[in-house]
């Protein structure tokens, strides 16, 4: 088996727009939630998101969007994109800079693309209006292209050169971590020498307000207290959107071209609970599962996990679960890594949620920093006993653990460590 390392990473967040400024609102630990424009309607109980600065793709049209000024995209290619294409095209073309891969590497055969979406529901919603009201012919040519789950595959494979390996991923918010988990495993057994993997979503009215209809949002109407993962007055998660890239790669090719690693990827671990379409298992037996396997099969003891980056979303089950199953995989407190949920910060990126966080924990490994979990006031009980960090703390986390929880029971959990 080979070593796999992460050679590259981008990210279009509410926390910031590049490594720099992520980096600095992690360890400062300033979250990017704002009251939301399109939700001002009273009609509309939700009222914050983790919303995408310097971005406005509030346009149908993808010619009238604006986004920074160091991305040039043809038109051609903005007009097969949805708003989370755009998002990934930025991404993904800051870890492809920042892995210093050059134009012929990315499209050698070696070297494939494993992307995580939902699709756009604006787009999906704004064609089909189209058809039904004016007739099939007054689609788009591109709209399926731009709209369906697919989207993020067909674009960047084409746009891109891609002639390696390359799938999209659903399933709900663990999809990046399965995109992350099948790319390590491509690389593991010598079938690619790298491959890209990124995943984002939109943020807007049509991908966040309907997760309010299963009362999972939080009606709260102060940013500061919206988003709090393991607090006890949670009440729901606050939604974002935009995009998140990695790029994984083989860890001798990387040597020799020169690449300084952020992380070895160690391994990874899956698993599902069999439970319900939409609650997490009661006592999170598949996150159970699937740490213990990615412990496994990683081959680190669950002694050696210094820090992890939870899924807790801030809702009142989802949490729970996730509290109890860390009990379990770290013996009720015999071993004490420390644990933080940056969701705080962020919002929960449903699709894009797993890469983004695996994202910052090769950051903390790199820049030796643990980001506290913010905005805790209250402690859940039921997490007496676990080392919730409140603050960031400045020490070194050699091995890491970022875990993901999707509708269906779907989980997943990964393990980097310091090179």
């Amino acid at each position: 088996m080979r070593r796999v390392v992460v050679s590259g990473i981008g990210f279009v967040t509410s926390i910031g727009n590049d490594q720099p400024t992520v980096l600095a609102n992690l360890r400062n630990l300033r979250h990017g939630i704002e009251l939301f424009p399109d939700f001002a309607s009273e009609k509309i109980p939700v009222k914050v998101v983790g919303t995408i600065k310097d971005f406005d793709t509030s346009s149908y049209d993808a010619e009238d969007w604006s986004y920074p000024s160091e991305y040039r995209l043809k038109q051609e290619l903005l007009r097969s994109l949805s708003p989370h294409g755009l998002y990934a095209y930025c991404a993904l073309m800051q870890a492809i800079e920042d892995a210093a891969l050059t134009e012929d590497e990315i499209s050698d055969v070696s070297t494939g693309l494993y992307t995580a979406s939902g699709g756009s529901m604006s787009m999906i919603y704004r064609h089909l209006d189209l058809m039904n009201r004016k007739g099939v012919l007054r689609c788009p040519p591109k709209g399926i292209i731009a709209s369906v789950a697919g989207t993020l595959n067909f674009n960047l494979v084409a746009h891109f050169k891609i002639r390696g390996s390359s799938s999209g991923f659903v399933s709900a918010c663990s999809s990046s971590g399965h995109a992350l988990g099948f790319a390590f495993n491509e690389i593991a057994t010598g079938r690619q020498q790298r491959v890209l993997v990124v995943g984002a979503e939109d943020c807007n009215v049509e991908s966040i307000l309907p997760f309010a209809g299963m009362r999972l949002l939080s009606l709260s109407r102060d940013p500061d207290r919206a988003s709090i993962p393991f607090d006890k007055n949670r009440n729901g998660f606050v939604g974002t959107g935009g995009a998140a890239a990695m790029i994984l790669e083989d860890e001798e090719c990387a040597l020799l071209r020169g690449v300084d690693p952020y992380a070895r990827f160690k391994g990874w671990g899956q698993a599902s609970d069999g439970y319900h379409v939409a609650i997490s298992h009661p006592e999170g037996e598949g996150l159970r599962v699937a740490m213990e396997q990615a412990l496994k099969f990683s081959e680190v003891s669950r002694a050696d996990i210094d820090y992890v980056n939870a899924h807790a979303t801030s809702t009142l089950t989802g949490d729970l679960s996730e509290i109890l199953a860390l009990k379990e995989v770290f013996h009720n407190g015999r071993y004490r890594p420390a644990i933080s949920s940056t969701k705080a910060l962020t919002g929960h990126g449903i699709s894009l949620a797993s890469i983004m966080e695996a994202g910052f924990s090769v950051l903390t490994i790199k820049r030796e920093f643990m980001p506290g979990s913010a905005g805790i006031e209250i402690l859940e009980p039921e997490a007496d006993g676990l080392n919730i960090i409140r603050e960031t703390q400045e020490r070194v986390a050699k091995t890491v653990m970022s875990n993901s929880s999707g509708f269906g029971g779907s989980n997943v959990s990964l393990i980097f460590e310091k090179i």
